[in-house]
């Protein structure tokens, strides 16, 4: 196929739309963000999980509170009441009876006491790690509605450019005859459509090319298209070719 030297290197302004074109396409589809958006929901999960146990560990020490809060209470309730039976009490052995009941409710009570203030200082601390999880998973919240936001933006801003390089593209494309371009899209749909003969070297795949393809090309006439023998890309040569 032939084409003049003019419309070849066209195709060189063609590939690096092209070039540019993918990069906007991996930057919209693989945003920068992404990676660690994905590794913050995994973190997620496993915050929300460790939240899950450490609130259970609480609900269990209130719900012992509040039984000791109750056993008090009806401790508190009974001595109470037999305190104002003892104060009527008439006779000696029901006095007595009374006054021991008294005296091991009192013991009651302490220890109740005892184990209020216990469950108290489990309940404090049981508060302080769910209140600190919290914490650790309001900061992954945080930073993964950040960095979203800032995924959308680069989304965003890469759809734009991709669209405003593929009417560029098409700009461009309809100044070389259709054969021509239907010849570059077929090499580029197997990798690279054109690229830069310079000083030997074929910039489409960074190929030195060998003394031998090198006077093939030189023989070639200006309007022939030349290919690269590593990876098929049409060789545009200009004054920079070194032949």
């Amino acid at each position: 196929m032939n084409a003049s030297p003019e419309h070849q290197r066209v195709l060189l302004e063609i590939a690096e739309l092209d070039r540019r074109i993918q990069q906007a396409e991996r930057a919209r589809t693989r945003p920068e963000h992404a990676a660690r958006i994905t590794e913050l929901a995994g973190i997620r999960q496993e915050q929300l999980r460790e939240l899950t146990a450490l609130t259970g560990v609480l609900e269990d020490a209130r719900a012992e509170l509040k039984r000791l809060e109750s056993d008090v209470a009806l401790a508190e309730q009974r001595r109470d009441r037999d305190a104002e039976r003892l104060a009527s009490a008439s006779d000696s052995k029901q006095a007595q009876a009374l006054e021991h009941e008294i005296e091991s409710l009192g013991r009651r009570l302490s220890a109740l006491a005892d184990a209020e203030l216990e469950v108290m200082g489990r309940v404090e601390d049981a508060e302080a790690a769910v209140n600190a999880q919290q914490a650790l998973i309001d900061a992954t919240n945080a930073e993964g509605s950040e960095l979203t936001r800032k995924a959308k933006e680069a989304v965003a801003a890469a759809t734009a450019e991709g669209e405003r390089l593929a009417r560029d593209r098409a700009a461009v494309a309809g100044t070389i005859p259709p054969a021509l371009l239907a010849e570059y899209d077929r090499r580029a749909a197997r990798g690279v459509g054109a690229g830069l003969l310079r000083r030997g070297v074929c910039e489409g795949c960074r190929m030195v090319l060998s003394g031998t393809d090198l006077t093939a090309v030189r023989r070639a006439a200006p309007d022939e298209l030349a290919s690269c023998p590593e990876c098929g890309a049409i060789l545009v040569r200009t004054e920079e070719s070194g032949l």
